[in-house]
């Protein structure tokens, strides 16, 4: 089995330092106890969250956190998009954007959502890589065919040798082992950080993935000691949890004042307009039309009186593909 013995991100003039072995992650975890409380806790408060939802709204719980997620990780690679148009192309709205970016935002917002096993990695890569000579850059960087095979199989070499370390805090170990197997191309920072949150989400009961937002810039691209890369992995998983669980409790809460705020409206349809908007990170009308049952002139009113009621925010301006959001 390949040890960690250099770390690529690293790679420049200077001479490649060496990297920590199984052991050292392990003795990090242990140092870092506390920290590792605190981050499992707050993963736990997080999967408590998603999984008293109901099941239809799950799901669209989950979509709204990996909106976020990938929005923080395509930012910190160099290639931004918006929540909102990575939301709108996965609802094939049009969308001006880069479409390698939005191709790499579309894979991954599949693997946050749970499609794809982490043991298959020529699976879990399979939509988004392709085999063959006329390989696009930057994807012509990563192994084809036999040789693929074998990186994928050096990885999980590596990752069976940490898995008596916690997922909460193995992250950085594995991001560096993918590396190391050269699973993707240097600059690709999403398809590791997607494979290492949903590992990090091991053994939870309705997470799909561990959201680390805007504190993952500190820690997808990494180096220096065990102990180090350790601590500021678990900052970012208890910080990133936090904050998505405050997302989640932001919209039920936004539920609740908005069925307060439309119960005066006759009949039963702006209600559910607001459970629909509360269960979906994005909704064009035609989607509000069917969910609520309603006519698509009942819809289209509803939403234009629920937007001056300032309860919801249409996100597209003047694009003729509207979609709407819960508001604050």
């Amino acid at each position: 089995m390949t040890n960690l013995l250099s770390d690529p991100s690293l790679s420049g003039d200077a001479p490649a330092a060496p990297l920590p072995g199984p052991g050292d992650w392990l003795a990090a975890q242990a140092a870092e106890a506390g920290a590792l409380a605190r981050a499992c806790a707050a993963i736990g408060r997080l999967d408590g969250t998603l999984a008293a939802l109901p099941e239809h709204q799950r799901a669209g719980a989950v979509r709204r956190l990996a909106l976020i997620e990938l929005e923080a990780m395509l930012w910190a690679q160099g290639t931004p998009l918006r929540r909102e148009d990575i939301g709108r192309d996965a609802m094939e709205g049009r969308v001006g954007a880069d479409l390698e970016a939005m191709r790499l935002a579309r894979w991954g917002l599949r693997r946050l959502e749970g499609q794809g096993g982490l043991a298959d990695l020529r699976g879990f890569l399979g939509l988004y890589r392709q085999d063959g000579p006329a390989l696009a850059e930057p994807l012509a960087l990563r192994p084809v065919g036999e040789a693929f095979d074998q990186a994928a199989d050096e990885f999980l070499g590596m990752a069976g040798a940490l898995a008596g370390i916690e997922p909460a805090a193995r992250a950085p170990a594995l991001r560096a082992a993918w590396r190391i197997a050269d699973l993707s191309a240097p600059e690709c920072l999403v398809e590791p950080a997607c494979w290492t949150a949903r590992d990090m989400a091991t053994g939870c009961e309705a997470l799909r993935f561990v959201p680390l937002g805007r504190h993952g810039r500190g820690v997808w691209i990494d180096g220096g000691p065990a102990r180090g890369r350790v601590a500021r992995q678990l900052a970012a998983a208890e910080a990133g949890a936090v904050e998505a669980r405050r997302e989640l409790l932001r919209v039920i809460h936004w539920a609740a004042r908005a069925l307060q705020a439309v119960a005066p409206i006759k009949g039963e349809n702006a209600a559910r307009v607001v459970e629909a908007l509360a269960a979906h990170p994005l909704m064009s009308t035609a989607m509000v039309e069917e969910a609520t049952g309603t006519s698509r002139d009942t819809a289209e009113r509803l939403l234009a009186r629920m937007q001056a009621m300032g309860l919801i925010r249409e996100i597209t301006g003047a694009r003729r593909f509207r979609l709407w959001t819960a508001g604050g």
